[in-house]
């Protein structure tokens, strides 16, 4: 039985391949592991929590992965140029497209962040672990559901842990895998393993385009220069202004000013001031009409004022600090077709939801691709009361292991 190929007239539907697939009985044997070997997912989950991935600092959590990777039994275990950790499970057949199972390994927490992991009641708590650290305890339990069952793939499975997801990462990782890896000409379906959860799809990529606006000047004495351009109020302006943009009702766009810092004393005039703008949309020309009217109101705001008959100027930088492109997966794609179906056998009451995540590289290029959450639930993410319940973890795991089957194919 082969449960990726198109079907021919006559054949059985996605909803009869899914009841057909859960009834071997190697796919109920993997079933089983997930819920025997609970506690050794938690302890992982808890142990790749406690090491620190800071944005562009995941080398030791990677290290830790490649580990993991090549005890299991993976194949080609490496680690790529930017950091990457990627194995292969083999399929029967290496000239069907494989399917990819990414989880990020940064998190948003800088260097130096007490990671204070622990068990309280019946819950995980601690920084990033819901987000991503559930994440990478799933896309292990699926791996190794696959070598204890001897789940016989069809098309290679690859297993990716990527780096740059959070922030001004800008998706740098799952990049690289689709521009620059070799592997990007193997891949045909991808699965994203992110956060907690089971009743959602993300097969919409919400866009942002993020920037680093610096106002810089001649600073001086807030008595003795007075009057000479504060960079500060030139860069108030320009939040000022830029927040009476009229926005669109639909599709959904915002802006937001993140981070604002300058100055060196309450009696200097700053030499230079900074704002961090974010900017989203899930329309691509939303996105570019907004960062035009940004650079517009700074041209105008940011002016050349005059001191006593001589120009004194203010210069500034916009530097571009991220770029997400929006998408929307097919509505007739074969992986939405799959999850659809999977979540409908499992009796998942699931919606489609739009967000940033590393399915938006391969679905901006209009590739198979969707984000499902690792199972059990969560909250508090990207904040040091960050919290994972493992509840109902069993079924996020059954639910992406029969996508993955679902896309791969499984030999009876």
């Amino acid at each position: 039985m082969s449960t990726s190929t198109p079907r021919a007239s006559g054949e059985p539907s996605i909803q009869q391949e899914l009841t057909q697939l859960a009834s071997l009985r190697a796919v109920h044997a993997a079933f089983s592991w997930f819920q025997v070997h609970e506690n050794e997912l938690l302890r992982l989950q808890v142990e790749v929590a406690r090491i620190p991935a800071p944005p562009f600092g995941e080398a030791e959590r990677a290290a830790w992965l490649r580990e993991r990777f090549t005890a299991i039994g993976l194949k080609q275990v490496e680690m790529d140029e930017v950091g990457n950790v990627v194995g292969i499970w083999r399929g029967r057949d290496p000239q069907r497209a494989a399917v990819a199972i990414s989880a990020h390994l940064d998190t948003v927490f800088p260097a130096g962040t007490e990671l204070a992991i622990h068990e309280e009641r019946d819950r995980l708590l601690g920084p990033g672990v819901s987000d991503n650290a559930s994440g990478i305890a799933a896309m292990l339990g699926i791996a190794m559901a696959f070598r204890y069952a001897q789940l016989r793939n069809e098309a290679d499975l690859i297993f990716i842990g990527n780096v740059g997801e959070e922030g001004e990462g800008d998706l740098r990782g799952i990049r690289h895998i689709f521009e620059k890896s070799p592997l990007r000409d193997r891949v045909g379906h991808t699965i994203v393993i992110d956060g907690s959860g089971t009743d959602a799809i993300i097969g919409q990529a919400l866009g942002s385009r993020r920037f680093e606006l610096i106002v810089r000047g001649p600073g001086g004495h807030s008595w003795s220069d007075f009057g000479q351009p504060n960079p500060i109020v030139a860069l108030s302006r320009v939040i000022s202004r830029f927040s009476q943009t009229p926005l669109p009702a639909s599709p959904k766009t915002t802006f937001n000013f993140g981070v604002i810092s300058g100055g060196r004393s309450v009696n200097s005039i700053p030499e230079n001031a900074q704002v961090s703008i974010d900017l989203r949309s899930a329309s691509a020309d939303e996105l570019q009409r907004l960062e035009d009217e940004l650079r517009g109101v700074i041209a105008t705001e940011i002016s050349t004022p005059v001191r006593e008959g001589a120009p004194v100027k203010l210069s500034c930088e916009l530097r571009k600090i991220g770029d997400r492109p929006a998408g929307d997966l097919a509505t007739n794609s074969r992986i939405l077709e799959v999850i659809r179906a999977v979540d409908a056998h499992l009796g998942i009451q699931s919606h489609m939801r739009r967000a940033s995540t590393d399915a938006n590289i391969p679905i901006s290029m209009g590739r198979d691709a969707l984000t499902l959450g690792a199972g059990g639930s969560g909250g508090g993410a990207h904040t040091l009361r960050e919290w994972f319940d493992p509840a109902g973890r069993s079924l996020g795991l059954k639910r992406i292991l029969l996508a993955v089957l679902a896309l791969a194919g499984v030999e009876s």
